[in-house]
């Protein structure tokens, strides 16, 4: 007879549902993860599917409004029982899709592996408290990748030297800046003035025979391609709200980028028409 009933509770506890977290919170741990998700460069399609996914796994329904600076998230059980709304700020952090990778697949193993909140909320903490990316080695082929660009507008050996130390000043004074949580606009202007100074050594010593080129390349490691393709991506699913905002912060970067250029090339006197 007790091990009749022992097979029964054994079969009860295998067949029965697992538990599910309350609405608030699931509602706060994904207004955490809209926040950094956002703001390591994500767009609004992909915000969306990764907090459905999770909101379903965990068996809720998630209303979404996305702005420019805020998430709002509405969160609703199965059945209706239950109701939790947030309004998450955007994170204020520098571009990664190394991020927003892992960020993505946490949301697919939360969904295939049906992990459990607490420990989701551990995966969590640990990717937006570590990049896991080597900075020196970010900044070195960060530099190869300018001097290729160089290379490939008809640069030649000297003005590809020359824009790969440039790149690699101006680059090394942004990740500097960026961790000090410095104005970007402020950051992007310092950083074309500088790599725009010694990309003109080309022109001012004759080192090469492209000289101009090496000015026009040093700086196009700041250009904002990031922000652009987001605003198109959000454009073409109708968030158009977040989309003109990106657009608008993509030319105000361009903006500060063209006056750090036109800077530096006038301290170095060199004429720009």
């Amino acid at each position: 007879m007790m091990t009749m009933t022992k097979m029964n509770v054994a079969m009860i506890s295998e067949t029965a549902e697992p538990v599910m977290p309350p609405a608030k919170s699931v509602c706060m741990f994904l207004s955490d993860y809209s926040g950094w998700l956002l703001g390591c460069g994500a767009t609004c399609i992909r915000l969306e599917k990764n907090v459905q996914r999770i909101a379903r796994t965990y068996g809720k329904r998630a209303e979404i409004t996305i702005t420019p600076r805020h998430v709002h998230i509405s969160m609703i059980a199965a059945d209706s029982s239950e109701t939790f709304t947030t309004i998450a700020p955007v994170r204020r952090v520098p571009v990664s899709f190394n991020t927003i990778t892992r960020l993505s697949r946490l949301s697919w193993e939360i969904a295939d592996s049906h992990l459990s909140l607490e420990e989701a909320s551990e995966r969590f903490d640990d990717i937006v408290s570590d990049d896991r990316q080597n900075k020196w080695l970010v900044l070195v082929l960060v530099s190869l990748a300018n001097a290729s660009f160089c290379r490939l507008f008809g640069g030649d050996g000297a003005a590809m030297a020359i824009v790969g130390i440039a790149t690699m000043a101006g680059y090394y004074l942004k990740q500097c800046m960026m961790e000090a949580r410095v104005d970007l606009r402020l950051v992007m202007l310092a950083c074309a003035f500088v790599s725009s100074v010694l990309g003109a050594t080309d022109y001012l010593f004759s080192v090469g025979t492209t000289p101009q080129i090496a000015i026009g390349t040093s700086i196009l490691y700041l250009v904002p391609g990031i922000p652009y393709l987001n605003s198109f991506s959000d454009m073409l699913n109708r968030y158009y709200i977040c989309s003109f905002s990106r657009f608008m912060d993509a030319v105000v970067l361009t903006g500060c980028l063209s006056i750090g250029l036109c800077c530096g090339m006038m301290m170095m006197k060199i004429g720009m028409f």
